[in-house]
């Protein structure tokens, strides 16, 4: 038996061969939907909204991007490799032939469009199709209001509605128009085109020995800080010449010397500010030194250092943290807003959330290949989704689809930015796609290991999937690692210990977690507290609760099972409630 489509396509052929040109059977002038864009996507809205389109979410997130693919004008993208890496997580090793599941999944999503247009979708005036073989959809304008012969004036016919092609449009006009539409485009004034990142200049490490092998390992070492430094993507690094006072434009200034003395190589770094050349940061670093092992030391050493410097929270962030916009040049606005966001990060603020939000909306809409706002404005409506944060009235709810599209945005304009690829792990985990999530957050970790804001995001999930040793591992270094106390590791460190049943280790990080704003982190305290033996204290937390967050405790098993836990840490953790006085619906 023939497919509906294949039978619709037969039947549009057979009536252009019987009928005269202009017209249609019966003499019916017959107005097309108009396929604009919007009327385009407000069909998709009609099959993905019906109850009659029996399609996975897997299916669905296949639909919606191969069909905002073609409105913006990159149809020859829609191949088995972007599907598979863009919406199925797959990684950049996707080979088409051993891996069939972008054609099985095709297959699957134009029986349920097949079944959708025979069922609820009958009298749809836009029909939205796959053609076999193919992933590029096709629009077809149906007549919605069939008029008399007689209607049709001297008996002129209008020509018949057509089968339209795909059609394009300029890229990013979707999600732009959404920023439009929830009134976060603003009116900009004339200022710099683009924003204000940092500027490192790593200048040649000094030989402090005079000797030839402290003069290899110096040369090793610049070269070892720069590969390194360069995988921050927040942080442009440039490459001094020794003897050069050129600064190459930099806010900041990389220095360092290395001795060999006794088997002991001793390397000694500062960061100055360039305008100024104040010392803003000073480390002193001694190892061990084995000269069959100089590639291995100067790694490590080069490690240490790009950590401390390039990190989120580190000796870059917190100095331009401290600055004005009459400080430097460039748009400091908008890259303020990415130092905003690590802020509101370090404690997971519900307070601030909106503006931060906010902020990077507007920075996006200025900015539109800024890939690091992007990629933090994705995270930011994760967050509203997994911690139920109140939404202004004047802003549009986050939703998981809004975050995936920031996030493919993020990784388009740059697929070696490990924040790009942090969102795009969280997506894929907050989604159900455990396995693909941990992929791609295993490809970010790879990519630049030094990030210790990826280490704790990456380390959470990898925990609550059941590898708890290894995930909070993971956690603990990444807290041991930043300069300042931050609640969200502390927040994750108690729930680690929780899981060991170390009730006192983990009352003791719960308070130690600076995390008053999130309604979350009381909803693990009352659980650690109740089974420390701290009653008292469990129903603070549940009177906390009760009146700032009424709505995120109506239904906490469903909070609990957007977290991918394991079913017997997560029943656990609900009982833990139950003891704790909150009743589990």
């Amino acid at each position: 038996m023939r497919s509906w489509f294949a039978a619709m396509t037969a039947r549009r052929a057979e009536t252009a061969a019987d009928t005269p040109s202009g017209e249609l059977p019966g003499g019916e002038a017959v107005p097309p939907a108009e396929l604009t864009p919007e009327r385009i996507r407000a069909a998709l809205d009609q099959v993905q909204q019906s109850a009659k389109f029996e399609a996975s979410p897997r299916s669905r997130r296949f639909l919606a991007y191969i069909v905002e693919e073609a409105l913006a004008g990159r149809a020859e993208r829609i191949k088995a490799f972007s599907i598979a890496t863009d919406v199925f997580g797959r990684g950049a090793d996707f080979d088409a032939h051993s891996d069939p599941i972008v054609r099985l999944e095709a297959g699957r999503l134009r029986r349920a469009l097949e079944q959708y247009y025979l069922t609820a979708g009958a009298d749809d005036p836009i029909v939205i199709s796959i053609p076999k073989g193919a992933y590029v959809p096709e629009f077809v304008s149906r007549p919605a209001v069939e008029a008399p012969a007689a209607a049709v004036a001297g008996g002129q016919r209008r020509p018949p509605a057509a089968p339209v092609a795909v059609l394009a449009l300029a890229g990013l006009v979707a999600l732009l128009a959404l920023l439009v539409a929830t009134g976060t485009w603003v009116s900009w004034r004339a200022a710099p085109s683009a924003p204000a990142v940092p500027r490192l200049l790593v200048r040649p490490i000094d030989d402090l020995s005079g000797s030839e092998a402290a003069s290899t390992v110096a040369r090793g070492l610049t070269q070892e800080i720069l590969g390194q430094m360069a995988q921050f993507r927040d942080i442009v690094t440039v490459e001094g010449e020794r003897g050069s006072s050129d600064d190459h434009g930099a806010r900041y200034v990389l220095l360092g010397g290395v001795s060999l003395t006794d088997g002991r190589l001793r390397l000694q770094t500062r960061v100055l500010d360039a305008k100024d050349v104040s010392v803003l940061w000073a480390r002193t670093y001694e190892i061990d030194y084995e000269p069959g092992r100089r590639i291995a030391a100067e790694a490590d050493l080069a490690r240490r250092v790009a950590t401390a410097v390039g990190q989120p929270y580190g000796v870059i962030y917190k100095a331009d943290a401290g600055r004005s916009q009459s400080d430097t040049s460039g748009d400091w606005e908008s890259y303020s807003c990415t130092l905003s966001y690590f802020t509101y990060r370090a404690n997971l603020d519900g307070r601030s959330h909106p503006g931060v939000r906010r902020c990077l909306e507007e920075t996006v809409a200025r900015f539109p290949d800024y890939a690091t706002a992007w990629a933090l404005l994705s995270q930011t409506y994760i967050d509203e989704l997994r911690f139920h944060y109140p939404v202004e009235t004047a802003t549009a709810p986050a939703s998981l689809e809004r975050a995936a599209a920031a996030a493919k945005r993020a990784v388009e304009l740059d697929p070696q930015n490990v924040r790009a690829l942090q969102a795009q792990m969280l997506v894929l985990y907050f989604d159900g796609q455990v396995e693909a999530a941990l992929a791609v957050g295993e490809r970010a970790m790879a990519i630049n290991p030094n990030d210790t804001e990826l280490w704790g995001e990456y380390g959470s999930r990898v925990a609550e999937t059941g590898r708890w040793e290894e995930g909070c591992r993971l956690v603990r270094d990444a807290q041991q690692q930043n300069p300042g106390p931050m609640g969200y590791y502390e927040a994750i460190l108690s729930i680690c210990d929780y899981i060991r049943r170390d009730y006192a280790s983990a009352a003791i990080w719960v308070k130690k977690a600076a995390v008053q704003d999130n309604p979350a982190y009381h909803l693990v305290a009352a659980a650690i507290y109740v089974e420390a033996g701290m009653p008292d204290q469990a129903t603070a937390e549940r009177a906390w609760l009760g009146r700032n967050a009424p709505k995120f405790i109506a239904d906490i098993r469903s909070w609990a099972g957007l977290r991918n836990v394991r079913p017997e840490d997560r029943d656990r953790f609900l009982h833990s409630l139950e003891k704790a006085g909150f009743t589990i619906q």
